[in-house]
């Protein structure tokens, strides 16, 4: 039972390109394009629109290779307080390396950093030392004085006269960064301002996928933006500016909007007064809608990410890092769509399995954590913490030992290889516990298929984990936590932790 595809990727691409290079005419054959978003693994586009690719946007981008640059900018903030992508659990500039890695592999070269509201601080120092040592040009920008309210001091030496202009070659200049906040807006209008001073005629878009501006303002996609970003109050609105100047009825979200006009008046001030821009909407270049080709499929899709959504920021909220409000503005959006906890189909057998646990005293050190995926055919398979296993190596090999039809009287580890591992972190590493986390597990069965037939088949099946649906009613350990992510899977949990102890040891 294979997940509908609700996008099409192809279709998007051709309507994408299409708009961006007819963005650039409208201009001096020199586009600044602002890049919202996840540049590289869009992993949050890719489970609401089921069929997006996560890397689309790098095939985009080589097919305007020879087109563009690319300006990477960071926040100095998100540096110094150690913001970090969800996605990959690792802070904001470590995810700015490895975009810079990625875009290498994919042969894109980034013409340069830009760290934003720079102040010297700490953090944000060594970092541009660390990249400048790595032969990367690094350029900083301070607070722009005058912003948001004092056009004329915006717009002057003093403004943005006072961030080094970056050199650029080609017609098409993506600027993009690792979240929202990073300073994007502003390095494209800084260097728009200096392009003007040397009698370019630059332009500005934005290209960002969501909110998806021509469907539904309630529609479950938009609404899904809503719930990802309820941490930083982003919420989706019709477009007045569009409504007023075309009524034509658009969606936009709320700092777009509440820029506008100053954004406006900016833009005309640096340009000495002409714009082709009515409205946020007119800014951008974003045909995500083009690609939608089963709205069910995606309206599902979107309203599960709500529900994992919710699940998160209940996680965050235990872990200090957001505010109850976030919780709530979730659950409020859950009600909006019309959907519930149990209606993620992994939590309600997630929850019995630590149920069951507890009524055998299978747990460890008194916690009892249990765990399900749902398989790609549908199938649900749990799992439960014992004093061997974590919940998430033993629902991890119940589910290859299913996949691969392996009877459970057959052992998937080598006893010998247990004990050995058990002996390390006891008497050795002088562990607390001796139960394998899922990184543990997942070495230990790549050895004992070494010389097991029957590990080995069910080495092979690993592969079909990726992209499946798990939940677990505690948070997991480090370890547990980064093999979920290598295998690809997409994980909620029970703001339960799986440790009596505050510094994580198991």
């Amino acid at each position: 039972m294979s997940k509908p595809i609700g996008f099409d990727n192809e279709k998007y691409l051709k309507e994408q390109v299409a708009a961006i290079r007819k963005r650039v005419r409208k201009f001096g054959n020199k586009l600044y394009l602002e890049f919202g978003g996840k540049l590289l693994f869009d992993m949050h586009a890719s489970r609401v629109l089921p069929g997006f690719d996560p890397n689309v946007k790098m095939r985009l981008l080589k097919k305007l290779k020879d087109e563009a640059d690319i300006i990477l900018c960071i926040y100095a903030g998100d540096i110094e307080r150690k913001k970090i992508r969800a996605d990959f659990g690792i802070t904001y500039d470590a995810d700015a390396q490895k975009l810079i890695d990625d875009l290498k592999d994919w042969g894109i070269t980034i013409r340069a950093v830009v760290i934003t509201r720079f102040q010297n601080q700490p953090a944000a120092s060594i970092f541009k030392n660390k990249l400048e040592r790595r032969g990367i040009r690094v350029y900083t920008h301070p607070f722009t004085k005058g912003y948001p309210t004092n056009v004329d001091l915006i717009v002057s030496d003093e403004g943005y006269g006072a961030n080094e202009y970056i050199e650029t070659k080609n017609r098409i200049v993506i600027v993009t960064g690792p979240g929202p906040g990073s300073g994007k807006l502003a390095t494209c209008l800084s260097q728009l301002y200096h392009e003007y001073k040397r009698g370019v005629k630059a332009g500005y878009a934005k290209f960002e996928t969501f909110p998806i501006w021509n469907i539904p303002l309630k529609h479950a996609v938009n609404v899904a933006y809503e719930a990802a970003t309820a941490d930083i109050k982003d919420y989706n609105m019709i477009d007045p500016f569009h409504l007023e100047k075309y009524q034509k009825m658009t969606i936009n979200y709320n700092r777009d909007i509440e820029v506008f006009p100053v954004l406006k008046r900016v833009l005309q001030k640096i340009t000495g007064g002409k714009t082709i821009y009515h409205s946020p909407t007119d800014m951008g270049v974003n045909c995500a809608g083009f690609g939608i080709i089963d709205d069910a499929a995606v309206q599902e899709a979107s309203r599960q990410e709500i529900i994992r959504r919710f699940f998160r920021y209940k996680y965050e909220y235990t872990m200090g890092l957001v505010d109850q409000e976030s919780v709530q503005r979730v659950e409020l959006l859950m009600e909006e769509v019309g959907v519930k906890e149990l209606d993620r189909r992994v939590v309600a057998p997630a929850r019995k399995s630590a149920a069951e646990a507890q009524t055998k005293g299978l747990g460890n050190e008194g916690i009892y954590c249990g765990a399900a995926i749902e398989l790609t055919d549908g199938t649900i398979v749990t799992g439960n913490n014992t004093p061997l296993m974590h919940a998430a190596s033993s629902l991890m090999l119940n589910a290859l030992r299913h996949l691969a039809d392996i009877p459970d009287k057959i052992p998937l580890l080598s006893e010998d290889i247990l004990k050995a591992i058990s002996s390390l972190k006891k008497d050795i590493l002088k562990a607390k516990s001796v139960s394998l986390d899922l990184d543990e597990a997942m070495i230990s069965l790549s050895i004992s298929a070494a010389t097991n037939p029957v590990s080995k088949l069910a080495l092979e099946k690993i592969q079909e984990l990726r992209g499946c649906e798990v939940h677990m009613t505690h948070i997991p350990t480090l370890g547990d936590d980064a093999g979920l992510r290598r295998l690809g899977i997409n994980l909620t949990t029970d703001p339960n932790f799986s440790t009596k102890t505050l510094h994580e040891v198991a």
